[in-house]
C-alpha cells in the first residue's frame, strides 16, 4: 500500500459528499467523536473536516458543549497548532474544520522509522510545549495530548484536537473513553478523577516525548486498569531514555502537578540545547528526515461523483443535484433530515442491543469456565504470583467482572475458593500482602446487591443504602438536575467517576481503585449514553456501580436518568 493510499482513503458509500459547503475529497481517518475528511476552502487551501458521529449529534447536551469548545478554539493562534477555520455545533451534522497539516502523526512516524534521535526529540518537545502555551492561553486544557494528536509538518509539530477534548467529557464513544484521555498518556490526577489543569498536559507532553524516544508507552502496555495503576502508584523507569532528556522528563513526570515545569520553561530548556545543532543545520535536517517524502494532496472536488450502479441491467443515471448525503445507489429517493435522524437512532439502538447481548454471552461463558476445578487451581497459582506483580491480579479482576449482575457475586465466590484477595492486589482494603489463602477469621468480602431500578430526576433523588427508594425534595445524597451547563449528577457527600472502556468493564475493584482519589461531587452527563457505567462512593464507604439504561435530557424540565445499580456496602 502506498503512502498516498495510507493517508488519503476513498470515500465510503455512507460518507457525506458535502458538509456546510465543504466538498469531501477523501477520508483522513476516524476517531471516537467522528470521521475526518480532506476538503478545500473556496480558494483551494486544503482543510481537515471532522464530522461528529450521529450518536453524539443527537445529544443536545453534547451540542451545547461542542459549541462552547468551538468558540474557545477560535481564540487559539499558535505556530504549532492546527488553526480552526470554522465549525457549527448546530449543523446537520455538527462539524468543525481546521487547516490540513501535510505530514504523518507522531504515531505513524515512529511506527515507520522507529524512535526519534535526540535533536528531533528536542524540536518535538519545544514545538508541542509552545502549542500548549497558545492553547492554555485561550483557557483550554487539551486533556488528550498523545502521539496521534501530534502531526509532524515539515517546519515542526502541530497539535490537533484541542478544541473538542472537553466536549467529549468522558463520552462512551471515545476510543478509550472514561475520564477524558487515553490511559497510557494520562496524568495521575486525571486517572483518579482529580482536578485537571494545564500541568496535566505537561505530564502528557513528557509521556508523548518518551513514546517518541522509546517507540512504546513509558508506563508499558496492557489493560487500562494496569496502566493507570502504574501511573498512579509507581515511578517511571527513565533509564532507557536518552540521557540528555532525563532531567527535563523527570520534572514533567512529577506526581505533584505543582512540581512540574510550565510549557514556557520546557520551551526555554529545549531551545538552549538546540542552539548548537541549529547553528550547524543539524536539527532542521534531522526533522526533515523523520517526515519522509511529501505526499501529494488530492485536488479539490469540483463536481459530485455519482455512486456506481450495480444492478444487472444498469443504465446511466442523470447527474443529481448536490446534497449533503449521497443518493442511495438503488434509485430510492433521498431521505429527509427527519428520516435520516430516525434511521440513525434505529441503527444505534440495534447496535447497542447486539453489543449488550454479546457481552452477556461472553460473561456467562467466562464465569462458567472459571468456576471449573482446573481454573480454580489456576487462580490459586495466580494469587501466589500477585506478590511480585500486584497489577496482574487487578487486571484479571477487571476483565472478568460484569457490572450490575449476579456474576459479580460469582466472581467473588470463585476468588474466595481460590484463596485470592483483590483488595490486597490493588493495595486497597484489608487483604494480606502476600495474596495467601484467606483464613477463617479474615473479614468477608463485600457482597454485591443488585437494584434493577434506579431513577432520579429534578424532584426525586436516591441513596446508596436503598437506590430504589425515591426521595423527594432533594433529600437523597444522589441528585439530578439540568442547569445551563447541561444535566449532571451531584451530591454534597458522595463522589462520582465515569468509567473508561466499553460497557461491562466495571466491577468493585475497578470502582474502588478509581474512586480512591476522587474528589468531585458532580458529574456532567453530556457524553453519557445507554450502557455508560458510573462509580459512586458515599460518606459511609458504600460503593455503587450505576449502569445507565435511559438518559432523557432533551427537555430539561422533564429530564430524568434511569438505570440499574449494584451496591457493595462498607467496601471503600
Amino acid at each position: 500500500m502506498s503512502r498516498v493510499t495510507e493517508v488519503f482513503q476513498p470515500l465510503q458509500a455512507d460518507d457525506p459528499a458535502v458538509v456546510a459547503g465543504f466538498r469531501m475529497a477523501a477520508r483522513l481517518g476516524a476517531g471516537g467523536m467522528g470521521v475526518v475528511y480532506l476538503s478545500h476552502t473556496q480558494g483551494g487551501r486544503p482543510v481537515a473536516v471532522k464530522v461528529v458521529r450521529p450518536e453524539l449529534a443527537d445529544d443536545p447536551d453534547f451540542r451545547r458543549r461542542f459549541g462552547r469548545e468551538i468558540k474557545a478554539a477560535r481564540r487559539v493562534r499558535g505556530a504549532y497548532t492546527a488553526e480552526l477555520i470554522d465549525g457549527d455545533a448546530d449543523g446537520t451534522p455538527p462539524w468543525l474544520a481546521t487547516l490540513y497539516v501535510p505530514g504523518p502523526s507522531l504515531t505513524e512516524a515512529v511506527a515507520r522509522r522507529g524512535p526519534l534521535p535526540v535533536p528531533a526529540l528536542l524540536c518535538l518537545m519545544a514545538g508541542v510545549a509552545e502549542a500548549l502555551q497558545a492553547i492554555h492561553g485561550a483557557g483550554i486544557v487539551h486533556r488528550d495530548l498523545k502521539p496521534s494528536n501530534v502531526l509532524l509538518a515539515a517546519d515542526g509539530p502541530r497539535v490537533i484536537d484541542f478544541g473538542i477534548a472537553l466536549a467529549a467529557d468522558a463520552t462512551a464513544y471515545t476510543a478509550t473513553g472514561g475520564t477524558i484521555g487515553t490511559p497510557s498518556f494520562m496524568a495521575p490526577e486525571q486517572a483518579t478523577g482529580d482536578d485537571v489543569t494545564a500541568a496535566t498536559d505537561v505530564f502528557a507532553l513528557a509521556q508523548t516525548a518518551a513514546f517518541a524516544a522509546l517507540g512504546k508507552p513509558l508506563y508499558g502496555e496492557g489493560s487500562a486498569l494496569n496502566v493507570l495503576y502504574r501511573i498512579v502508584h509507581s515511578e517511571p523507569d527513565l533509564s532507557l531514555l536518552p540521557e540528555p532528556l532525563r532531567p527535563l522528563l523527570a520534572r514533567c513526570l512529577a506526581s505533584d502537578p505543582a512540581e512540574r515545569p510550565t510549557p514556557a520553561e520546557v520551551v526555554e530548556w529545549c531551545r538552549q540545547r538546540l542552539e548548537a545543532d541549529a547553528d550547524a543545520g543539524g536539527a532542521p535536517a534531522v526533522w526533515r528526515e523523520i517526515n519522509g517524502p511529501a505526499v501529494a494532496v488530492p485536488d479539490p472536488v469540483t463536481e459530485p461523483v455519482a455512486a456506481p450502479v450495480t444492478a444487472p441491467e444498469a443504465t446511466l443515471i442523470a447527474p443529481q443535484p448536490l446534497i449533503s448525503y449521497p443518493q442511495p445507489p438503488d434509485g430510492r429517493p433521498a431521505m429527509t433530515p427527519e428520516e435520516r435522524k430516525a434511521h440513525r437512532r434505529r441503527r444505534a439502538l440495534i447496535s447497542a442491543v447486539g453489543v449488550a447481548g454479546s457481552a452477556l454471552l461472553v460473561t456467562a461463558l467466562t464465569w462458567k469456565i472459571m468456576n471449573t476445578e482446573g481454573f480454580g487451581r489456576l487462580n490459586a497459582a495466580d494469587s501466589t504470583a500477585s506478590t511480585a506483580d500486584p497489577t496482574a491480579r487487578a487486571s484479571g479482576s477487571a476483565s472478568g467482572s460484569s457490572s450490575g449482575t449476579d456474576s459479580t457475586d460469582s466472581a467473588d465466590d470463585a476468588d474466595d475458593a481460590a484463596g485470592t484477595d483483590d483488595a490486597a492486589a490493588l493495595g486497597t482494603g484489608n487483604g494480606t500482602s502476600g495474596g495467601s489463602r484467606t483464613s477463617p477469621t479474615s473479614p468477608a468480602k463485600p457482597v454485591a446487591t443488585p437494584y434493577p431500578l434506579f431513577w432520579v430526576d429534578a424532584e426525586n433523588s436516591a441513596n446508596l443504602e436503598d437506590p430504589q427508594e425515591q426521595l423527594t425534595n432533594g433529600k437523597g445524597e444522589i441528585r439530578f438536575g439540568c442547569a445551563s451547563a447541561g444535566c449532571e449528577l451531584k451530591s454534597d457527600t458522595a463522589v462520582f467517576l465515569q468509567m473508561a472502556g466499553a460497557p461491562g468493564t466495571g466491577s468493585l475493584d475497578t470502582c474502588r481503585f478509581m474512586l480512591s482519589g476522587a474528589k468531585s461531587h458532580t458529574l456532567l452527563l453530556a457524553g453519557a449514553a445507554n450502557g455508560t457505567e458510573i462509580c459512586v462512593k458515599d460518606a459511609s464507604g458504600n460503593i455503587g456501580l450505576l449502569v445507565i439504561q435511559t438518559k432523557s435530557t432533551a427537555m430539561p424540565k422533564l429530564a430524568f436518568l434511569k438505570g440499574e445499580m449494584t451496591v457493595w456496602r462498607d467496601a471503600a
